[in-house]
């Protein structure tokens, strides 16, 4: 299993002169955790600019620098070498991770022109065939479980909701495996434990929500308005076929906060699974 990387993820001394923002690095650092938490191989692309126009070089648009029939043999043996290592490979790459604003890089992004266009970069544009997705979203991977946790049942369907994520390459908090769940719990430990859930929300990038039962669970409603207070993406998985309302499944508050699917085997797709993706 392998992504096809662009080079500056590994090596941010690829990128143009002055671009590469703190923001970036973090997200760079993320796409590279992301891989060794999940055994991914990173396979770097060349990267054309720095081949072209050296590695110290000013920002420019694909117009300004790069529309030269000597750039485009380059795009053209590139290209055969990439294809080359896909076939010995055997297999297709899940993806590949690119750097959205890169004239040869982007992925939703780049900059054509002087001004930012939406669509591939020169270099990406190239494969078409092969799913690519913007080094940010695939930083962000981190899934924060919000569910009831008090029986036996519900226990066990947390864990069958962490194995399906953490199958499609999310790395899942699961928060009955954070402290004693007993009724005895002293104050010291509500306080705890209250401090390691709460961290776990600031640091994750998603939020996915179990809101089953007659009316959501109270702890699960408070972490889904609090995620929601910090910009946190949030997904509802809603199973119970009982409504509140015509237009309601459960709380209007709860499902405009979110984007609420009604079988957990949908979650992977809207979380953008890059299994899904491969086919």
């Amino acid at each position: 299993m392998y992504v096809l990387v662009a080079p500056c993820i590994e090596n941010p001394a690829c990128r143009a002169r002055g671009i590469t923002t703190d923001e970036d690095l973090r997200h760079f650092r993320r796409a590279i955790e992301r891989c060794r938490r999940f055994s991914v191989e990173m396979v770097p692309l060349p990267c054309p600019e720095t081949i072209y126009l050296g590695a110290d070089r000013e920002p420019g648009s694909f117009l300004d620098r790069l529309a030269t029939d000597e750039f485009a043999a380059l795009l053209d043996r590139l290209e055969s070498e990439v294809r080359a290592v896909v076939r010995e490979r055997g297999e297709p790459p899940l993806a590949i991770v690119g750097v959205d604003s890169s004239p040869t890089c982007g992925v939703n992004a780049t900059y054509y022109s002087s001004i930012k266009q939406p669509g591939r970069g020169a270099f990406l544009s190239r494969f078409p065939d092969i799913p690519a997705i913007d080094v940010k979203e695939f930083a962000r991977y981190r899934v924060y479980l919000a569910a009831p946790l008090f029986s036996e049942a519900e226990r066990a369907y947390n864990l069958t909701l962490r194995d399906l994520l953490e199958a499609h390459l999310f790395d899942v908090y699961l928060p009955q495996e954070v402290g004693d769940t007993s009724h005895t719990r002293c104050r010291e430990e509500h306080r705890a434990i209250f401090a390691q859930h709460a961290a776990a929300l600031q640091d994750a990038d998603t939020v996915v929500a179990v809101i089953d039962g007659a009316d959501a669970d109270s702890g699960t409603s408070w972490e889904m308005g609090y995620a929601y207070a910090l910009g946190r993406r949030i997904v509802a998985l809603r199973t119970d076929f009982r409504v509140v309302g015509h237009h309601e499944r459960v709380n209007l508050m709860l499902e405009e906060s979110a984007t609420v699917v009604t079988k957990k085997e949908d979650l992977p797709r809207v979380l953008g699974s890059l299994i899904k993706a491969s086919g």
